[in-house]
C-alpha cells in the first residue's frame, strides 16, 4: 500500500474512533478523549525526539511533565498574602545558600588536590549544609503555617495561564540541563535508571515541599484559558444560540469548553509538530540520526556526541513540560500524588514504540491510538466479561473473578498491543523513512 495513503487511512481511523465514542457515548466524552489524546501526542512527540532520533531511553518522562504542571502554579495563581514577608525571602536565601555550597564544593574539587582537597570539600558541604538549614527552615515553617488548610505557599505571579506553558518548558528544560551534565555520559541502561531516580526525586520534592505548591494536600481552582461553564449558561446570548442548536445550555457550555481545549491543544500540537518535522529534515536532524545509528562514526568526523545528546535531551524534555502544563491546565489543578513515573512513562513509551520510532506523525498517531485505547479498553472489557459470564449463576466465584479481572484489561491490553506490533510491525504503525 502506498505509504501516504496507509497513513491517511490510520489517521482516519482514529477519526472514526473519537466519532464512534461521540455517537454512543456521548460527545463531551469523546472530546475528554480527544483532549487528553492531543497530550499525550505532544508527550509522545517529546520522548520520540529524545529516543527516535538520538536514541536517548528516558524513562524519567513524568518528572518533567511534573515540572510542566507546577509552571501553571507559579504563573498563574495569586500571590498569598503575608507569605513572602513571613518566610519567603529566607526560603530564597537558603536555597541560594544551598547552591553556593554546591558550588564551593565543586571549586574546590578542582583546585585543590590530594588530603587538602578532601577535608576542605568535606568542611564546604558539612558547613553550607547546616547553614542551609539554619535560615530555609525558618522560612518554611514561617510560610506552611500560614492558613494551611488553603494555602500554605507562596502562591504565583497571578499572569495568564497560557503563559505557564512556554514556561513549564522552560523549567523542564533546565532540569534536563541539569540531569544531562551528569548523566548523559552514562551508557543506555545506566541513563534510564538515573532519569528514572531523577523523576522520583523531582516528585518527592513537589509531595513534601508544602511551601512550593502545597505538596500533597494540592492546589485546585487553577485559572482557566476558556469560559466557566456557569458563565457561559448565565449568559442570554449563548443560551439563545444554544437552543437554536436543539441543545440545553449545560450541554452546550460544556461542549463549548472542552472544543475550547481541543483548538488550543490542536495549535500546539501542530506548531511543535511542524518545528519537529523541520528540526527532522535539517542538517542537525541528519547529524542527530548518525550519532544514533553510530557514535563511534559520528565521533571520528568531529562531532561533539555529548553535546549533541545534550541539545536533543534539553528539547525533548521541553515538550514535556509543556505537555505536562497543558495537562494541569485541563484538570484545573496540581495533584503530585497522581505522577507515577512508571505507570505513565511506560505508557507513553508504548505510544512511541506503536507509532513509529524516528517518526514524528508515528509519534501522534500513536499518543491519540493508545490513549483512546487506554481509556476504552477497560470499559469495553467489563462488557465483554458480562457477556462471557451472562451463563453463570449469580455469585458464584468464577462470575465475579470474571467481572473483577476487567480492570486489569488495560494493562493486559497494552502489552498485547505492543507484543502484536514488534511481532508485525517492528518499526512500528508509521515507520520512520
Amino acid at each position: 500500500m502506498n505509504p501516504a495513503i496507509k497513513n491517511t487511512a490510520l489517521f482516519g481511523l482514529v477519526g472514526i474512533l473519537l466519532l464512534g465514542t461521540g455517537v454512543v457515548q456521548g460527545w463531551n466524552s469523546a472530546l475528554l478523549i480527544l483532549n487528553m489524546g492531543l497530550i499525550s501526542a505532544i508527550m509522545a512527540l517529546g520522548v520520540n525526539l529524545q529516543w527516535g532520533f538520538a536514541g536517548l531511553f528516558n524513562i524519567g518522562v513524568m518528572g518533567f511533565v511534573a515540572l510542566g504542571g507546577l509552571a501553571t502554579v507559579l504563573i498563574s495563581t495569586s500571590p498569598v498574602p503575608g507569605a513572602w514577608q513571613a518566610g519567603g525571602l529566607r526560603i530564597f536565601a537558603g536555597l541560594a545558600l544551598g547552591a553556593a555550597t554546591v558550588v564551593a564544593a565543586v571549586i574546590a574539587q578542582k583546585q585543590l588536590t590530594g588530603r587538602t582537597r578532601t577535608i576542605a570539600t568535606l568542611i564546604i558541604l558539612i558547613g553550607g549544609f547546616f547553614l542551609f538549614r539554619s535560615v530555609f527552615d525558618p522560612g518554611k515553617a514561617a510560610v506552611e503555617a500560614i492558613n494551611p488548610a488553603s494555602t500554605g505557599n507562596l502562591g504565583g505571579l497571578n499572569l495568564p495561564i497560557l503563559l505557564s506553558w512556554p514556561v513549564g518548558g522552560l523549567l523542564a528544560a533546565g532540569a534536563a540541563w541539569i540531569i544531562g551534565k551528569t548523566a548523559l555520559g552514562l551508557r543506555s541502561d545506566y541513563l534510564a535508571i538515573a532519569t528514572l531516580g531523577i523523576a522520583e526525586i523531582i516528585i518527592a520534592i513537589l509531595k513534601n515541599e508544602d511551601w512550593l505548591a502545597r505538596g500533597v494536600k494540592n492546589v485546585i481552582g487553577l485559572p482557566r484559558p476558556v469560559p466557566y461553564e456557569i458563565d457561559l449558561q448565565s449568559d442570554p446570548g449563548f443560551v439563545e444560540r444554544a437552543a437554536s442548536l436543539g441543545l440545553d445550555p449545560v450541554t452546550a457550555s460544556t461542549l463549548y469548553t472542552k472544543m475550547g481545549y481541543a483548538i488550543l491543544f490542536t495549535v500546539v500540537l501542530l506548531i511543535l509538530l511542524w518545528l519537529a518535522q523541520q528540526a527532522l529534515n535539517s542538517p542537525w536532524g541528519r547529524m542527530m540520526r548518525a550519532i544514533r545509528d553510530n557514535e563511534v562514526a559520528a565521533e571520528a568526523m568531529g562531532k561533539d556526541v555529548t553535546a549533541r545528546h545534550l541539545q536533543i535531551f534539553i528539547l525533548g524534555s521541553a515538550i514535556c513540560g509543556i505537555a505536562g502544563a497543558m495537562m494541569t491546565t485541563l484538570d484545573g489543578q496540581l495533584t503530585p500524588g497522581t505522577y507515577q513515573p512508571l505507570r505513565f512513562t511506560f505508557l507513553i513509551w508504548v505510544m512511541v514504540i506503536v507509532g513509529g520510532s524516528g517518526n514524528n506523525f508515528g509519534a501522534v498517531l500513536g499518543g491519540m491510538l493508545i490513549w483512546w485505547l487506554w481509556v476504552q479498553v477497560e470499559p469495553l472489557g467489563l462488557g465483554l466479561m458480562n457477556i462471557l459470564s451472562s451463563g453463570l449463576e449469580d455469585g458464584s466465584a468464577l462470575k465475579d473473578r470474571m467481572i473483577e479481572s476487567a480492570a486489569h484489561m488495560r494493562l493486559l491490553t497494552m502489552g498485547l498491543v505492543l507484543l502484536l506490533v514488534l511481532r508485525f510491525s517492528p518499526r512500528g504503525l508509521i515507520p520512520e523513512r
